[in-house]
């Protein structure tokens, strides 16, 4: 049984490395171990099928299309306003506007994507403008996404909830503590190297032009603003489950889009339901696929079967947890987030509970990690994205963004994998765990 497992993963890595399709990838494994007989394909998809049936699941969707309408309906201009108030006049300003934009469009969306999508059209082009090279401001954008994946709601902490039946509220939180810090070691790390363009500052306004300024532009920004309030307050108020919030964001999106951002117009709104038509079927597709070989694996007794070899190998918990980073980061370079804890999250929480490793922290290490594919090539779906968006060739953008990924995101995996209270604090201080 085991040796079907091994020779299924070996399947799976031989496609991956030479660019098979990431569905038809695990649909190798899983014919692998079929052939080999020790699996049905009428099992393996019937099973796959009624997993897909969770209602926890119909979040990913709506959070997909509230994110996609996000882009085109105005709310992110009238964010980076309100952001640009508070820190635009300082050296440096305009990048702190760019990651704390992105980290509460994260708030809303719980996507890297739309991120990217919704900020960095408006500010690259003005980034560049003011001083800051076209290729570090592609750079930081990405980067900044990135925190659409660890601020909550994030859709791959449902994933992981679902996979290993932890507490998906305790599941978003454990993954705030470290997405908060990335954001300050992010603004932290721009200023100082924004100290090397040759930057072109705004007059300061006068104290009261500055008042003016900031309450015309929150009272502009209300709505949206109100979104990660009504979101967020409804899911740890207990008023609503993470499908119900979800679809509150996309009800809530459609009209102050059309009515009072005016960004939205019905041939957007279309085009923003085929765009997350489209990112949900391949989505759920890598879901099926993945799912099922995952849950083949756990049926071949492959994570206890792992737990062995791992303490045969070091009983070391440092040594260990460093291996197990290092996995997670590896993977996240090769498939999307969502694939990779829906593929190992099963298959590591074993190891996890022989280290003490609580599911909450465990949420949040393989959330740090995997993030980081996002701007790790050769995956790279974000980078990829900013680089487009910014036109600017990915050659050029690789360099800023691996210092950003180094000072700020490594560090900060780590912490999380060896500083319990960086994800558990928060979720502890909420009753969640």
């Amino acid at each position: 049984m085991l040796e079907s497992a091994a020779m299924a993963f070996g399947v799976l890595v031989i496609l991956l490395t030479i660019g098979v399709p990431l569905p038809h990838c695990f649909a190798g494994g899983i014919i692998t171990m079929v052939a080999l007989g020790d699996a049905t394909m009428s099992g393996a998809m019937v099973y796959g099928f009624g997993q897909l049936a969770s209602p926890i699941l119909l979040a990913i969707p709506l959070f997909v299309l509230a994110g996609t309408i996000m882009s085109s309906s105005g709310i992110a201009a009238a964010l980076l306003r309100l952001v640009n108030n508070f820190v635009g006049g300082i050296r440096g300003g305009l990048g702190v506007v760019a990651t704390v934009s992105c980290g509460i469009i994260g708030a809303i969306s719980g996507s890297g994507l739309t991120g990217v999508a919704a900020v960095g059209s408006i500010l690259i082009p003005e980034m560049e403008k003011r001083g800051y090279p076209r290729p570090y401001a592609a750079a930081l954008i990405a980067n900044s996404s990135v925190l659409g994946l660890l601020i909550p709601p994030s859709v791959t902490m449902i994933v992981f909830g679902w996979v290993t039946n932890t507490s998906i509220l305790a599941s978003f939180l454990a993954t705030l503590g470290p997405g908060l810090l990335v954001t300050l070691l992010l603004c932290l790390i721009n200023i100082r190297m924004a100290r090397k363009f040759p930057l072109v500052l705004d007059e300061p306004l006068q104290f009261k032009q500055k008042v003016r300024a900031t309450a015309k532009n929150t009272f502009v920004a209300i709505p949206a603003l109100l979104m990660p309030v009504l979101i967020l307050g409804g899911i740890y108020g207990g008023i609503m489950t993470p499908t119900e919030a979800a679809a509150l964001a996309v009800v809530y999106a459609v009209p102050i889009g059309f009515l009072i951002y005016r960004g939205l117009n019905i041939k957007s709104l279309l085009e923003a339901g085929k765009e997350a038509g489209t990112s949900v079927g391949s989505i759920m597709i890598m879901i099926l696929f993945s799912l099922i070989l995952s849950q083949m694996f756990v049926f071949n007794n492959v994570p206890q079967a792992l737990v062995d070899i791992v303490f045969t190998v070091t009983d070391n918990k440092t040594v260990l947890l460093l291996m197990i980073c290092l996995l997670l980061f590896v993977l996240g370079m090769i498939v999307n987030d969502i694939t990779s804890i829906i593929l190992v999250a099963p298959l590591l929480m074993p190891l996890m509970e022989a280290l003490q490793v609580s599911p909450v922290q465990f949420a949040a290490i393989i959330g740090v990690n995997t993030a980081l594919g996002g701007v790790t090539p050769p995956y790279a779906s974000i980078l990829y994205l900013a680089a487009r968006v910014g036109n600017v060739r990915f050659v050029d953008i690789i360099k800023p963004a691996m210092i950003l990924l180094v000072c700020a995101y490594i560090p900060v995996a780590l912490l999380t994998a060896f500083w319990p209270g960086l994800s558990t604090a928060i979720p502890g201080l909420l009753g969640y765990f």
